[in-house]
């Protein structure tokens, strides 16, 4: 049964792809318009969807940080349909020829930009996900599987909903935004499969589902969204506005993978400097995790002694690690022990110190004297987000409009045989 619906949903994107394929960039914008307006006239369906899940999930014991990834409020709402505008007024990048040469045969060839065709994304609890790869998708001109968490299963079905009758009304085939709404795992497994029709898969959760993806599928997997990300604070870093920026990276919303995880401190400024921040950072509810070291210079302060595994964990919530670190040298070594590859950042002004840091840190995104909290799409000026990613083929960091394209090459003769 789960076969058959998989396959039906497959043909059904496919399908709508070809007729994506030939809207021009003032066609896409004014379909991404026709989606904006529809999720507005929806608003009050879609908060009041959102509100059976987060009463669903408080009474199924989630935690904090979990509800905080799935409520939409009128202010976060607003701003899924703003970031709409956003992507539409990016530049379309499908149909950009580049690389054009005339080869000795006379033969003339370029490349161009073409969609993907069919993209399956499976995510968690992130309502705000539906819409952001739907936007995405359509602005480059692929059909979207999307596969969310049982979590957020009404508020994914009035946006999903909301976003077909967009479509619908612009005059193209809804089904070039599909939802998967059974919670049946099985489904997902399919989906990972489904090499027939779907020609990427998106994971957006942990770790558990990045393997399972990468194990399991037949298809491209994009790999990422899992943050454990660091700040080196260096003796040369101007102390009076590294708070600031520390905070900012740990508080300013912790439930996602671009929040701090552990700062790492320079040791000759550790005993200094650490009392100050851990006033500051307790004012504003984080609990700390530390070395012996960092323990030791705050007895003031209830600091859980850190190990490997504290190290290895994504916090998503307002815990931060700790650590002293004898010079540049330990603090990079730390990183590529325990980094995922997602966000790390050094303060300091010491060029020699930032460049070094700069070249030898290699993760997505890599910061000097700012917080990790900018590797988003949006941040980047890339409109939305597809996700994170935290490998190395085909995209990495935010991926934006370029992130789902790929190429093929034309080639131009005259009547030309090889010889």
């Amino acid at each position: 049964m789960s076969e058959t619906y998989l396959q039906q949903l497959g043909q059904r994107a496919k399908e709508a792809s070809f007729a994506l394929a030939n809207l021009t960039a003032a066609d896409k914008r004014e379909l991404l318009q026709a989606i904006a307006d529809s999720l507005q006239s929806a608003s009050n369906d879609i908060l009041a969807a959102n509100a059976k899940d987060v009463t669903a999930a408080k009474a199924a014991g989630l935690d904090a940080a979990m509800i905080d990834r799935l409520l939409l409020d009128n202010k976060r709402l607003a701003a899924v349909i703003a970031d709409i505008g956003n992507v539409i007024a990016l530049a379309d990048p499908i149909g950009r020829e580049f690389d054009s040469r005339l080869l000795d045969n006379g033969i003339r060839l370029c490349r161009r930009t073409v969609p993907l065709g069919v993209i399956g994304v499976i995510y968690e609890a992130r309502p705000n996900v539906t819409v952001d790869i739907a936007v995405l998708a359509l602005k480059t001109g692929n059909a979207v599987i999307l596969r969310g968490g049982k979590e957020t299963v009404n508020s994914n079905l009035a946006l999903a909903q909301a976003i077909r009758a967009g479509i619908a009304k612009f005059g193209l085939p809804a089904d070039a935004v599909q939802l998967i709404d059974d919670p049946d795992r099985a489904l997902v497994t399919g989906l990972l499969k489904l090499d027939q029709y779907v020609d990427m898969i998106v994971p957006r959760g942990g770790s558990k589902l990045q393997r399972l993806c990468a194990e399991q599928a037949t298809i491209p997997v994009i790999l990422g969204g899992i943050g454990i990300c660091h700040l080196y604070l260096d003796k040369a870093a101007d102390l009076s506005r590294s708070t600031s920026v520390i905070v900012n990276a740990k508080v300013q919303r912790p439930t996602v993978c671009n929040a701090l995880d552990t700062l790492l401190v320079h040791e000759a400024i550790a005993e200094h400097y650490l009392p100050q921040l851990a006033a500051t950072l307790s004012a504003e509810g984080v609990s700390l995790v530390g070395c012996e070291t960092t323990r030791q210079l705050l007895p003031a302060y209830d600091v859980r002694s850190a190990s490997d595994a504290t190290y290895r964990t994504e916090w998503l919530s307002l815990t931060l690690g700790i650590k002293v670190v004898a010079d540049l040298d330990e603090a990079i070594a730390h990183i590529r022990q325990y980094s995922s590859g997602h966000s790390e950042a050094i303060l300091t002004n010491d060029i020699t110190t930032a460049t070094r840091f700069m070249n030898e840190v290699n993760s997505a995104a890599v910061y000097l004297n700012a917080s990790t909290r900018f590797t988003d799409g949006g941040q980047f000026g890339l409109g939305a987000e597809v996700a994170v990613s935290t490998q190395k083929l085909h995209a990495r960091g935010p991926m934006g409009l370029e992130a789902l394209t790929t190429y093929k090459w034309l080639a131009v003769g005259d009547y030309t045989s090889r010889s």
